[in-house]
């Protein structure tokens, strides 16, 4: 019985088959890199807001203390947005008559809210609570990153799975006394990170089973 297949048809489909093989897994790879990247995560990229506010300027340059702004941190889910009221309660008597402060007066006389534009803004389908963070002695700029140092505010984090997956798995390597949340300055004494976290992991009675599903997921 003659070939029905000539004989480079064997290596005709090994290449093909090795080939599709590869181009997947370079199709994985781009898109695992394209999900953490900054187009997608957002990290870095500066929000436009309705008004150009820099925290640099009101954390660092004026030493306001972030639950001035963010009351509801330590208490609640949420940290809270300023409401006009509180920005006002400053800017009645200082830079009154500024025009790039317009819009927040504008908003005081008609009491239509500022549309702020979230920097930090979780799926739906993602549970969030700040004040257990606050509480076990989660540093602010942990998650939110130098905000004393930024202009215009920016995503840090990407805020993706394995990123709270990270802390989740091994808190002591970010806990830090709960007086000291607030300070984005604060360095852990001795530079010794680990031996202060182990110690608040049992002092502040922090769960070992914080990667179970149904913490975040509910």
């Amino acid at each position: 019985m003659s070939q029905l297949f000539h004989r480079s048809t064997n290596t005709i489909a090994r290449f093909l088959i090795f080939g599709s093989l590869i181009v997947l897994l370079g199709l994985a790879w781009a898109g695992s890199e394209i999900s953490r990247s900054s187009y997608v995560t957002q990290v870095g990229v500066a929000r436009v807001q309705p008004v150009p506010f820099s925290h640099e300027h009101h954390v660092a340059g004026l030493g306001i203390d972030c639950r001035y702004c963010h009351t509801s941190v330590e208490e609640g889910p949420f940290a809270g947005i300023p409401s006009t009221h509180t920005c006002m309660s400053c800017h009645s008597q200082i830079w009154s008559d500024s025009p790039e402060l317009e819009t927040v007066r504008e908003s005081y006389r008609t009491k239509e809210s500022l549309r702020w534009v979230r920097v930090h803004d979780l799926p739906d389908f993602v549970y969030f609570d700040h004040s257990i963070h606050v509480n076990k002695g989660v540093g602010c700029d942990t998650c939110h990153g130098r905000v004393d140092q930024m202009p215009l505010t920016w995503r840090e984090a990407s805020l993706q799975m394995e990123w709270c997956l990270d802390c989740h798995r091994a808190p002591e390597r970010y806990l830090r006394p709960r007086d000291q949340v607030f300070n984005a300055e604060w360095q852990p004494p001795d530079g010794d990170q680990l031996a202060l976290g182990r110690k608040l992991v049992t002092e502040y009675h922090v769960a070992g089973n914080l990667d179970d599903c149904s913490i975040c997921h509910r």
